[in-house]
């Protein structure tokens, strides 16, 4: 006897465990269809980035073979989402299309879109939370309002009984005779022509399995440091988690149970790595009832922010080749493995939007591209955290010193001469500042500065007065 499948729509939830919507299509009773399709001008101006694509990529691959252990086939389709889930569901008899929720828009408004129309095909249509603790719409400030600082509403919902991760019942899955027509991985074109990307192989291993390693590692040796150690950029003290969180190959709840689990909460480091969790639950927060933020400031007085465009600034900056150790050492992470650690991208920004005055949404798009856990809630949050201009932004007149930022996180220029070799030689009183270094250890070290490294774009102290002339500019 026939019985009709339910396709399970894969978008940003790639994993087996903890996935809500697949245990709810086993518990269905019918053949399930694993279904992704690659879409991404239904994103908009915010269709994913290079590396962020690279990485879904091998994650895709990943749960391609996930599917392939336990007798099942993911099928791959590019596309509009609407007309290829109605191809699939007229070629299959499918009745029910389960899928997990998706926050940022214009894609959570495709999918009440997509829901409202199969529903008018007589197609059971159910949608899941899989990747947040608290979705957006059930915390509000006692006004009704939407929350704009974090504090506020990490009260709010710290204390809130987490869902245990969903459970899929691995005994009672089904699958269909057949599947229907699928293309194969590469012909989505996810890995650019250029081969730059074969670099980020060395840093990332993307699999379900990897992302519950490093947060088994990361609980094991690094988690009851986590307060002092996630300043540290040359030390391996943080848990690397945000592009598995990202693509979904690991959720949140998974996070909050296993460091639950093992820790106490009250303890210092555990703590401020859940609060960290949370900073991302607040970012999703603030993304959905303000969707605008990607493009245009939270707070409209900075609307008109005299910025100073500059292209050749803007490239130096990209490019690792400020001046200021430590924002260049950072740039060039980035550019490598497709990340940069959280205190150095509070760095880089600063440097960005306020000694250079370039727009902050160029600095957004720089990181969107480059990251790998490029991620529009916490990359919109972060910019216009650094700018000034958003939900519990640092003051804009809060600047950051690159000399003395370097000098307290990497004293001992770890950091520094590990993507800036070659300044690598300078003593540690130098390698902060090579400006300051006398001549005759400049010429030991090997570094004419000018050619083998660049002076400082602009000195700190006139970068900091012109970025507070910009702010008096400012309206209101």
């Amino acid at each position: 006897m026939f019985t009709a499948p339910t396709l399970l729509w894969f978008r940003k939830d790639l994993r087996l465990a903890d996935n809500s919507a697949l245990a709810a299509a086993i518990e269905a009773g019918a053949p399930i269809i694993p279904v992704f399709i690659w879409s991404p001008g239904e994103a908009g101006d915010w269709s994913p980035g290079a590396a962020s694509k690279w990485f879904l990529h091998q994650a895709l691959a990943s749960l391609s073979e996930e599917w392939a252990v336990r007798s099942g086939q993911l099928v791959l389709r590019m596309g509009n989402s609407l007309e290829e889930l109605r191809d699939i569901i007229e070629k299959t008899g499918a009745k029910r299309v389960y899928w997990n929720r998706r926050y940022e828009s214009p894609l959570r408004e495709l999918d009440a879109e997509i829901k409202r129309a199969l529903r008018e095909d007589g197609i059971e249509v159910q949608s899941f939370n899989s990747s947040l603790l608290n979705e957006p719409h059930t915390a509000s400030t006692g006004g009704g309002k939407p929350y704009k600082v974090y504090t506020p509403y990490w009260k709010k919902v710290k204390d809130r009984a987490i869902e245990p991760p969903a459970e899929p019942d691995w005994e009672a899955l089904q699958f269909p005779d057949s599947y229907p027509q699928t293309v194969a991985l590469d012909a989505l074109n996810l890995l650019p022509e250029n081969l730059w990307y074969r670099k980020l192989d060395r840093h990332w291993d993307v699999s379900e399995a990897a992302a519950q390693k490093r947060l088994q590692d990361f609980l094991d040796q690094a988690v009851e440091d986590y307060n002092e150690a996630r300043d540290i950029p040359g030390e391996d003290g943080t848990s690397s988690l945000s592009p598995y969180l990202h693509w979904g190959q690991i959720g949140p709840r998974q996070v909050m149970h296993a460091l639950k689990a093992r820790h106490d909460l009250c303890a210092t480091g555990p703590q401020v790595y859940a609060k960290e969790i949370y900073w991302r639950e607040f970012a999703y927060n603030v993304l959905y009832h303000f969707p605008h933020t990607p493009d245009a400031p939270l707070h409209e007085k900075y609307s008109d922010f005299p910025w100073q465009p500059d292209a050749k600034l803007l490239e130096r900056w990209q490019r690792g080749q400020t001046g200021y150790p430590i924002v260049d050492a950072g740039m060039r992470q980035l550019y490598a493995t497709g990340w940069m650690h959280n205190r150095v991208r509070m760095v880089v920004s600063s440097l960005l939007v306020k000694h250079l005055l370039q727009d902050w949404r160029e600095g957004a798009r720089w990181f969107w591209g480059t990251l790998v856990d490029a991620d529009l809630a916490s990359n919109t949050l972060g910019w216009q955290w650094s700018a000034g201009c958003g939900a519990d932004a640092a003051p804009y007149f809060r600047i950051f010193n690159p000399i003395t930022q370097g000098q307290k996180f990497d004293p001992d220029g770890d950091y520094v001469r590990q993507w800036v070799p070659e300044i690598a030689k300078l003593p540690n009183k130098f390698i902060h500042e090579p400006w300051e270094a006398p001549a005759g250890i400049l010429q030991y070290a090997g570094v004419e500065l000018g050619k083998d490294y660049p002076a400082p774009v602009i000195e700190h102290k006139a970068g900091r007065a012109r970025a507070l002339a910009a702010l008096a500019k400012v309206k209101g």
